[in-house]
């Protein structure tokens, strides 16, 4: 357990604002919204007096849902600074899986968006006591007298409370100690089970201080913030840890397409940048791919020396379309495809990947840029915050990795049966990925324990690395490996109808293609590997917050 003041999570985030109080903090992407860490501030004390009007009390759960702006940042913090607990929901689950988790976690109070509401009423959720808009402050439905706590009302109860002003000297948040619950976050991963993650302090400040050690975030850095606020992974680092460090975060509440984003990483030009592997692949995919497939360019990178020149140009192209000044790109959330991992390291592109998940906070292993990221490695284990062993490895080392320290999570809410076997009995949480450790500590992910599929004489098979091959083939926008009751692998493979169009390919030509695809990558596989037959499929796979596939919705007849 962190027990220095200035790992304190409430202290880290008082001291920054006293520190940074007319520096720019948050703007609202494509508005004119811009706070410093004053009005931020401000803000916060506004929520903490709306708090104590509502009889809000300690550990008392609040509830926030909406896109990336200020306002849901200021709900975040203003909650853990009183002493209560946040209860991020993700905008996009649907309305019954909102209900379910407001019921659930007991939220008294919850802070919404106009369009996320529209699905809601307060007779479906009646422990809370009050809706409250997330776009402009507005009471939307509550049990509550709204006389009392409209922002008006709040307002004047403020000047009452600081007739001389608010300014840095008056930033006094409640104190907590690391080992109090600051969030329950519910997951929304590949299996359709939502858990609350109950997340002490302790594993947030633990996030935070990492990325201000190893210069990830620090004063005056830039992020583009676009992954959800909600999602463990962004609010660690592109809000968290950009804010206890003095950075400034400009944040996307629009989906994330990647002409919105490189326009974005334009204007702003990022220190760092935070993504999951979908958005680079597809810049790779539209960008990079149709270059060094044309023949001069294909010829040039097989001679010495030449090739060097064609990549370095391709680095800066590749560079200055993320904004030209960032000093590393960091991958989360997902495995990064291994030809583009490939290729991006023999370009010298400064990415590296990191890996976590909710019950951590996210981050598990990481190796920063500057000390060589291992290739198809995801990082080792944050030194002196983290430790990760493979629990009963087989004959190739491969195993489910396990994993303790800061960042772990004190167990799932009101699921004791659902902690207890996640737990080992002596206290390493499994991850559910199965993975192997090297003998410089750097991990590398094989695959998920549930997903992980036997062949016919009880090989393992990891349907990840077949769809990573798959994947690159053309026209191909995404696929999944399944396997059959008769045990064949199955390809569901969505195209990616616009480079079909394109190309003005008939469905004929196109089953053709794909049929010759299914050939190519079996001559890179395993015999117990094999793809028996690929099926297309007519859109995109549906998907978790981090562009992680829910495997469970799909199967195969034979």
């Amino acid at each position: 357990m962190m027990t220095e003041e200035k790992y304190n999570f409430v202290k880290m985030y008082e001291r920054s604002f006293r520190e940074n109080w007319d520096a720019e903090a948050l703007t609202d992407y494509g508005t004119d919204v811009t706070l410093t860490y004053g009005q931020l501030a401000i803000n916060i004390e506004k929520l903490h007096i709306l708090f104590k009007e509502c009889g809000i009390k300690k550990n008392d759960k609040i509830a926030v849902m909406g896109k990336n702006n200020s306002n849901w940042i200021a709900v975040y913090l203003a909650t853990v600074t009183y002493g209560a607990i946040i209860v991020p929901i993700l905008q996009d689950f649907p309305a019954n899986d909102a209900i379910h988790i407001i019921n659930h976690s007991e939220s008294k109070l919850l802070f919404i968006s106009d369009i996320n509401w529209e699905g809601i009423d307060l007779d479906q959720i009646p422990k809370v006591l009050a809706a409250i808009s997330l776009n402009d402050w507005h009471p939307i439905s509550m049990a509550l007298d709204s006389k009392k706590i409209n922002y008006e009302a709040i307002a004047r109860k403020f000047k009452e409370k600081h007739p001389d002003g608010y300014g840095a000297k008056d930033v006094h948040f409640n104190e907590r100690p690391n080992s109090e619950i600051g969030s329950i976050n519910y997951t929304s991963g590949t299996t359709g089970f939502s858990k609350g993650v109950v997340m002490p302090l302790n594993g947030l400040a633990g996030n935070v201080r990492y990325g201000l050690e190893s210069g990830i975030a620090f004063k005056g850095a830039r992020f583009v913030t676009f992954l959800p606020l909600a999602h463990a992974y962004g609010c660690a680092f592109d809000f968290l840890a950009c804010l206890a460090a003095g950075g400034h975060s400009w944040l996307i509440g629009r989906t994330p397409s990647p002409k919105i984003l490189l326009k974005a990483f334009e204007e702003v030009k990022p220190t760092v940048i935070l993504s999951v592997p979908l958005i680079l692949e597809k810049v790779y995919k539209k960008m990079i791919v149709p270059q060094i497939q044309k023949p001069p360019v294909s010829w040039v990178l097989k001679v010495p020396f030449l090739d060097e020149v064609v990549c370095s140009k391709i680095r800066e192209q590749l560079v200055q379309a993320f904004g030209g000044e960032f000093s590393q790109m960091i991958i989360g959330g997902a495995p990064l495809n291994p030809e583009v991992e490939a290729f991006l390291h023999r370009i010298k592109f400064p990415v590296s990947v990191g890996y976590g998940m909710t019950e951590c906070a996210p981050l598990i292993c990481y190796t920063p840029i500057n000390e060589g990221p291992r290739m198809y490695s995801c990082g080792k284990p944050l030194a002196g915050i983290m430790e990760v062993k493979i629990l009963d490895p087989n004959s190739e080392g491969i195993g489910e990795v396990v994993v303790r320290g800061e960042n772990t999570m004190a167990g799932y809410y009101k699921n004791p049966q659902a902690t207890k076997e996640v737990f080992t009995k002596d206290g390493w949480l499994r991850t559910g990925d199965l993975g192997t450790l090297d003998s410089d500590g750097f991990l590398y992910i094989k695959g998920r324990c549930k997903t992980m599929l036997l062949g016919p004489s009880g090989q393992n098979i990891y349907p990840e690395e077949i769809e990573a091959k798959i994947n690159n083939m053309p026209y191909v926008l995404e696929s999944l490996v399944l396997q059959q009751a008769d045990n064949r692998l199955v390809a569901l493979v969505c195209p990616d109808y616009n480079e079909v169009d394109a190309s003005g390919l008939t469905p004929e030509q196109l089953a053709e293609f794909m049929e010759d695809a299914r050939k190519q990558v079996n001559s890179e596989l395993a015999s117990y590997e094999q793809i028996a037959m690929v099926k297309l499929y007519p859109h995109e796979f549906e998907k978790t917050p981090k562009k992680s596939i829910k495997r469970f919705l799909y199967t195969v007849n034979s």
